[in-house]
Order: C-alpha cells, then sequence, then structure tokens
C-alpha cells in the first residue's frame, strides 16, 4: 500500500538547512502495523508529516518517493492531497486538546470530516457523527455530542480525536505519540482501541512513539530512528531479543521494567555505585483525614475522601493512580498551593493545613517543602533564562544576591548534572532532560526536606528518563531528602520508591511497601494498574528466547 524509498526531508533555519529526515526508507502492507521508534529529534514526527504533506512552511521534501497505492505522493496536487487526507490516510495528533478546535463543540468536529469528505449529507451528519463516537466508546455519546474539549478528560479528548481520524474509514491510520500524557489503564484502553478498529475495519497503521514497550506491544514491525535515519528495523519480538545496532540496545536497556536495578538503566560506562540511603523512623510528614471538595455545575465534588497515610524522614513513597483519581489535588494539598477541605497536614510536628495558601507562601517552612512540576516547559517562565529560574527561589525566600547568590546556582547546576554554560538560555533553548534537571535544581535550591515530584519523568524519552531517575536516586541520597512521587508509571515507582500507596476515586485503596504491593497487590485495582502496563518483550538469557517481561 505505502512505499517509501530515500526520503529526505529538510527545513530552512536561519543558521542554514538542516536534514531532519536523511534518506529512509520502509514498505507497508494491508492490515500491517508498522512501530516507528525513537528518542525527541530522531525525525519520527517529522517522517509522518511528510507522508501526509503537512510540513511546515520552511520544511520540504528534498528528495525520495511516497507511493500510495501507485500514486506519487510527493508530486501530487494539493487538492488531490486534501482528498487523501482523512478518506484514505488519517491521523491521530500527539497532544489531542491542541488537536482540537477549543470553541467548537466536539460533535461539530466529527461533523466537519464527514462533510469535508462526503461521507455525509447535512441531515444525515449528526448521527454519524455521534456514530462515530460510539465507535471509539464514549460513553452516552449523544450527551458528549454537545461537549467542549475543556469539558472532557485527556484519554475522552483522545478518544474524539481517534472518531475524527476514523469517521472516514481510511485505509492507512497514522498515530503520533498516541498515549502521551494518559495514565496507564487510559494508555492501554486507547490503544486496545485502536488495535481493535484497525482490525475491523482491515486498515493498517504507523504507529510513532518514544515507548518501545508500547511500540511493540501493538506492532507487526519496528523501524528505529536516530538522527534523521533508520538504523534497524525488523519484527517486534526479534528486534527485541537480537538488536544490532548499538543505539536500539541502548533504548531496550533504558527502558524501566521488572528485576532491573536504577543503575542498570544507564549505559554501563555511565554506571556508579548503588546510591546507599536508608530512611529514617521519625516522622516527617503526617496526613490526617484529609479533604478537598470543589463546587462543580451539578453540586459540590469531593475530589479527595478523607485519606491519611504518614511519610518518614529520608523515605520515598510513590502515589500512584489513573487521571482524576486525586493524585495531583494531593500533592497541591501538601505542597500548600491549595487549601484542603478538611484533615490535617502534619509537617515537622506542626498541623499546617489550616495556614492559607497565600499565607504560607511567606511562611519561614515555604522553603522546606518544594515541588517539582509535571510539565518542566510550562512550568518555567519563558522569559528567564536558566540562571534566573534556579535563582528566583533564593532570591524570594533564601535573601540571597550578588556574587553569593551566582556561587549557590553554579553549586546547584553542578549537583544536577547541568552545564553551566548552558544556564544563559532560555527553556526553548532546552532540551526535555535540560528543563528537567533546572525544574529539579530550582526545587532544591533551599536544601528541602521534602519535596514532592509530580510526574517529572512523564514526557521524557527512555533514555533521559533513565538519567533524570538516577539523578533523583543521587540527590536523595546525598541531601538525605523525603520523596512523594506522583505518578502513573508503575515501574518507574519500582524503581525510585520504598512504599507506595494506591489511590483511586479520592481514597487510597492499598498501601505497602514497593516490592510487596508490586509483586503481591491485594486490592483488585492495583492488579488492574499492574496488567495496564506496557510489556517489552525481552531476551531469556538462560534459554534465548524472548519472553514478555511480566513471564
Amino acid at each position: 500500500m505505502l512505499s517509501v524509498k530515500d526520503l529526505i526531508v529538510g527545513f530552512r533555519t536561519r543558521r542554514g538547512a538542516v536534514e531532519a529526515v536523511r534518506g529512509i526508507s520502509f514498505d507497508l502492507g494491508p492490515g500491517e502495523t508498522l512501530g516507528i521508534v525513537g528518542e525527541s529529534g530522531s525525525g519520527k514526527s517529522v517522517t509522518s508529516y511528510a507522508l501526509m504533506r503537512i510540513l511546515d512552511a520552511g520544511g520540504s521534501i528534498n528528495a525520495g518517493e511516497i507511493s500510495w497505492n501507485g500514486q506519487d505522493l510527493r508530486r501530487a496536487r494539493e487538492g488531490a492531497m486534501r482528498a487523501i487526507r482523512g478518506r484514505e490516510i488519517s491521523m491521530i495528533f500527539q497532544n489531542p486538546r491542541a488537536a482540537l478546535n477549543p470553541i467548537r463543540k466536539i460533535g461539530k468536529q466529527v461533523e466537519d470530516v464527514l462533510l469535508q469528505h462526503g461521507r455525509a449529507e447535512r441531515r444525515d451528519a449528526k448521527a454519524k457523527a455521534i456514530a462515530a463516537l460510539e465507535a471509539v466508546k464514549i460513553r452516552d455519546a449523544a450527551a458528549r455530542y454537545h461537549a467542549y474539549p475543556f469539558e472532557l478528560s485527556g484519554g475522552m479528548c483522545q478518544r474524539v480525536v481517534i472518531a475524527i481520524a476514523l469517521a472516514c474509514n481510511p485505509k492507512l491510520l497514522i498515530a503520533d505519540e498516541p498515549t502521551t500524557g494518559l495514565d496507564i489503564t487510559t494508555q492501554k484502553a486507547v490503544m486496545d482501541l485502536v488495535r481493535e478498529l484497525i482490525r475491523e475495519r482491515g486498515m493498517s497503521a504507523i504507529i510513532i512513539t518514544h515507548d518501545l514497550g508500547l511500540a511493540s506491544q501493538y506492532s507487526d514491525r519496528l523501524a528505529v530512528m536516530k538522527d534523521g535515519e533508520i538504523v534497524e528495523s525488523g519484527a517486534s519480538a526479534t528486534l527485541f531479543a537480537a538488536a544490532r545496532h548499538p543505539y536500539t540496545r541502548k533504548l531496550i536497556d533504558a527502558t524501566p521494567r521488572p528485576g532491573v536495578a536504577i543503575r542498570e538503566l544507564l549505559p554501563a560506562e555511565a554506571r556508579g555505585p548503588e546510591p546507599q540511603h536508608s530512611p529514617g523512623r521519625r516522622k516527617l510528614v503526617e496526613v490526617v483525614g484529609l479533604e478537598k471538595t470543589f463546587a462543580g455545575k451539578s453540586g459540590p465534588v469531593q475530589a479527595v475522601k478523607g485519606i491519611s497515610f504518614d511519610i518518614r524522614e529520608g523515605q520515598s513513597v510513590g502515589l500512584v493512580g489513573e487521571s482524576g483519581c486525586g493524585k495531583s489535588t494531593t500533592s497541591a494539598m501538601l505542597v500548600r498551593l491549595l487549601d484542603p477541605s478538611a484533615g490535617a497536614i502534619v509537617f515537622d510536628g506542626s498541623d499546617i493545613a489550616g495556614i492559607p495558601a497565600d499565607r504560607f507562601a511567606r511562611d519561614s517552612r515555604r522553603g522546606r517543602i518544594q515541588m517539582v512540576f509535571q510539565d518542566a516547559t510550562d512550568s518555567l517562565n519563558p522569559r528567564h533564562n536558566a540562571f534566573d529560574a534556579i535563582a528566583e527561589p533564593l532570591r524570594r525566600l533564601g535573601g540571597m544576591s550578588g556574587k553569593r547568590l551566582g556561587v549557590r546556582v553554579d553549586e546547584l547546576a553542578h549537583l544536577t548534572g547541568l552545564p553551566g554554560q548552558l544556564l544563559t538560555r532560555y527553556p526553548h533553548q532546552l532540551s526535555g532532560g535540560q528543563k528537567a534537571r533546572v525544574g529539579i535544581a530550582r526545587a532544591i535550591a533551599l536544601d528541602p526536606d521534602f519535596l514532592i515530584l509530580d510526574e517529572p519523568t512523564a514526557a521524557l524519552d527512555v533514555s533521559i528518563q533513565a538519567v533524570v531517575l538516577n539523578l533523583l536516586a543521587d540527590l536523595r541520597a546525598r541531601l538525605n531528602m523525603t520523596y512523594l512521587f506522583v505518578s502513573h508509571d508503575l515501574n518507574v515507582v519500582r524503581l525510585l520508591c520504598d512504599h507506595v500507596l494506591v489511590m483511586r476515586d479520592g481514597l487510597i485503596v492499598e498501601a505497602g511497601p514497593s516490592a510487596r504491593v508490586m509483586q503481591d497487590p491485594e486490592h483488585p485495582y492495583t492488579r488492574e494498574l499492574l496488567a495496564a502496563a506496557p510489556k517489552p518483550p525481552m531476551l531469556d538469557r538462560s534459554t534465548g528466547e524472548t519472553v514478555r517481561a511480566a513471564e
């Protein structure tokens, strides 16, 4: 169906021409699913945009062939491409909220595609749009038809984007990072749905992702991209069992999985000794009957329902659960950015729950409780360079200035592995891993006792994630910090946390030592979360055969 030969894609920049894709070739047959994997900047998404002919003004296809059922897409007129896009080749974009029109009802957005490609007329467009929403298992689709994107969860928005992509029954579906930012069970539900619809409709698919486990589970073949080139390709199981290219091996080794220590995610030459750390016995944080209720359109909504737990000094506790379970609300109350409706937050012997969030910002204990936010980009001021971002808490809460401030910022950059020459760069000039380091350096600037980490590695490539996780483990051992690690990735929590709290619908349904909860969960919901985790095939070195990680 699709044949790509020697494709070269370039971009015009202020510093000259840049080749983002360098002579790649691959074929895709009917009913086949190809996974294209690689880290940010490898050329995965640019490849998909070239196939759809939706490169921005600075981009161009400089050489190569793109043959779609015998038709040369590289030389096709724009009118012909408009007819192909959506009807024959469709795409699920990486950010569902950005892909949807925020001021147009979702049902109307599905109608737009059906009407554009002649798959519906005005009189039956609404009924067909509702049927498309039902096909992606959106409950009460007739009522949801009238919803706006901001009224839906991330997972629900992703289902709407899939409904739009599949509304015209295309022959090829391109899914560009379709699960980025989704919690683990929603991720599995979305990918299971995509696979089911592909099989039902006999479509071909290209799944673009940096998650090797996900790609291997849902693809027949894999193509690994690095620096604009396909460095290795083959059947999913074969590739994992006998990867030939060092880069492929590096990605496989950096993927968190059961039975692998945190240091083993790094390349052998970068591994140091395992950090030695023993949590103390003193309770640093004690949460008692914590509640939070928000005002909703149809009445009050209780997001957190009287939860209780404690965290010992030097301990790393994982808080896991799906989106909407109350994890972020809980962490916002603990860091005192949000006032609780009821309950106590005892920090180092004093109840701080009753101190209003705006007053706590000036409290002497503010510097002792800090947070690393989920999105390293959104949590940094785009007008502040890395130096100013790290220096801000030192100026505001530490009263530092002049040479002393500069020395401390340099120390923090060194401590977090951020090269000093990057301190003058702004967020848009830094990679995801570098921005994560700036966020961590800022959070530890005042030597906090308690650090809350809200999905700090969720959007990072696996190799960068491995470096950041090892950095957090080192900092905890060196500075004797206490962590609350909020995440939906159980394999990451397994690596970094001594104790796990499992949250669902505002309640903690299971708690216990990390090893026990991960190996022998008691609650059905915990078992559901563990079952939903992607399981990349790994090589059994004793038999030479490939097995799933869970086996």
